[in-house]
């Protein structure tokens, strides 16, 4: 491949989904990958090297708002962080894309509606071959198809859950999930949630996406390929991708996907006379909005009951995602996480061996999580270089009623000791909203087919040009919206 047509950065979620979707055009496509390919290993299902040892996580180092440097959760590996996912791939709400009064403030709403994204929804859980049922929660969004797979069953403990949970009066329902859980029990009896994919049995960007891309002659994958900065040319299209090695190429069309983190410190990176406050910059808003979940980890025990999980994480419950708040505002989302381990446990807490060991047998572990909404303020910048993440935190007090509501109704269903705990900074909960989209030039980044106002052969289809952050995984709106900005190139630019 000399020239090609298209040039995605990042194998992520959006960078290939955005390939698998354009493969089947016969144009001559290239993926950049800063990442090689995870290799099964000894580490691969260990949680003392996932977690006690941080084997996976990357040796740099970004700086917080006050200047204080912390080593980030991102990973960079050929199909990026969903090698490590939760491979929770449900759709935003309806009401997500309309503005929603929150406790801490009023989202603005989206450029799109629901209805504009429902069939690339559709396409994208065929493609993740996501693993669910509609009818059972009460926020559920109209479907056009129903899932091809059934979801994921319970272990006996979560099915218990699962009644006394109904039996207080909430509404339970099956996490849509893209998990083959035959191949992924096959390596190793032990929960995805958090656990490198090395064999395929997460549906994740790699094995999905990219594997389907991959099948096409037209389309290459290029890892150990790190972009430095992009080049403009006199007219605003983007002329060149330029390597950290030096090498210099180009393409028609340029897809950036490498997260809302690197995508937006791309841009910056790539100021140049034309452009001196980074590319596609023009609004001021590339590294503004920054949104990471409130999240927190809410372990309800009863001393007599053990919890024999393998895997845990089938179940969410939506009763306070719409509501729960003092004025009927919405709190979040409640899903489960995968099963916790005594390691675990002594690597995020203070907790000593034995009481780690005992809690992690007799627990039930969930992960609350709540909207973080987006702030201008709230951004990432570069100092010489440097990554720096100002995150402002927001709805803090939304997510506290939340974490509240749930300790309340689990001691109401029979767990009598409820324990929580916040995630930190170091624990990237669906980094988003850092180039996002809109209609009007002079606020947003990119339009409502990812493509930037600035550039008209630049387009951006990762986390970051989310307008709100929700309060539900991220993952399949990505996908949805690489396959709607696919389609759009199809038609304008591939033609």
């Amino acid at each position: 491949m000399t020239t090609p047509d298209v040039i995605i950065i990042g194998s992520g979620i959006g960078g290939s989904t955005m390939a698998a979707a354009l493969a089947p055009s016969g144009k001559s496509i290239l993926i950049l990958e800063r990442g090689e390919h995870l290799k099964p290993s000894a580490q691969d299902r260990s949680d003392k090297a996932i977690f006690a040892e941080g084997f996976y996580r990357p040796s740099e180092e970004w700086l917080d708002g006050e200047g204080k440097p912390f080593n980030p959760g991102n990973y960079y590996f050929v199909g990026g962080n969903s090698k490590f996912y939760g491979a929770v791939l449900i759709r935003y709400r309806r009401e997500d894309f309309t503005p929603l009064a929150h406790m801490g403030g009023t989202t603005p709403g989206w450029p799109i509606s629901y209805d504009d994204l429902e069939a690339s929804y559709s396409l994208a859980e065929q493609m993740y071959q996501v693993r669910g049922q509609t009818g059972q929660d009460p926020t559920e969004p109209p479907h056009s198809t129903a899932y091809s797979h059934p979801p994921v069953p319970d272990e006996p403990p979560i099915a218990t859950l699962r009644k006394r949970l109904t039996a207080v009066g909430l509404h339970p329902s099956s996490l849509p999930l893209g998990v083959d859980l035959p191949q992924w029990l096959a390596r190793a009896k032990t929960p995805w949630d958090a656990f490198p994919d090395t064999t395929g049995g997460k549906l994740d960007a790699e094995t999905a996406a990219l594997k389907s891309a991959l099948k096409h002659r037209n389309v290459q994958l290029r890892t150990a390929a790190q972009v430095a900065c992009l080049q403009t040319g006199p007219d605003g299209k983007i002329t060149g991708v330029e390597l950290a090695s030096g090498e210099v190429l180009s393409a028609p069309t340029v897809v950036l996907a490498a997260g809302a983190i690197q995508s937006v410190a791309l841009l910056l990176a790539s100021a140049n006379e034309g452009y001196p406050n980074g590319l596609a910059n023009s609004s001021d808003q590339v590294g503004r909005n920054f949104m990471n979940h409130n999240s927190s980890a809410v372990l309800a025990l009863h001393p007599l009951w053990k919890n024999g999980s393998v895997y845990q994480k089938t179940l969410m419950v939506n009763d306070y995602y719409l509501t729960g708040g003092p004025k009927g505002e919405p709190l979040g989302n409640i899903q489960l996480l995968g099963k916790i381990s005594g390691t675990i446990l002594r690597a995020t807490t203070t907790m000593p061996r034995f009481v780690a060991n005992w809690v992690a047998r007799h627990s039930v572990d969930l992960y609350a999580m709540s909207e973080d909404l987006p702030n201008p303020e709230s951004r990432v910048t570069l100092k010489n270089g440097r990554i720096v993440l100002d995150w402002k935190r927001s709805n803090w007090e939304a997510h506290l009623a939340l974490v509240a509501k749930l300790k309340a109704k689990l001691r109401q269903a029979g767990y009598p000791i409820v324990l929580s705990r916040p995630f930190d900074r170091r624990t990237p909960s669906h980094q988003c909203g850092t180039a996002r989209m809109g209609n009007d030039p002079a606020t947003s980044v990119v339009d409502t087919f990812c493509r930037s106002h600035d550039h008209a052969n630049l387009f951006i289809t990762d986390a970051s040009v989310l307008p709100t952050s929700a309060a539900v995984n991220p993952a399949l709106t990505v996908a949805a919206l690489a396959i709607r900005a696919a389609g759009h190139i199809r038609q304008t630019e591939l033609a």
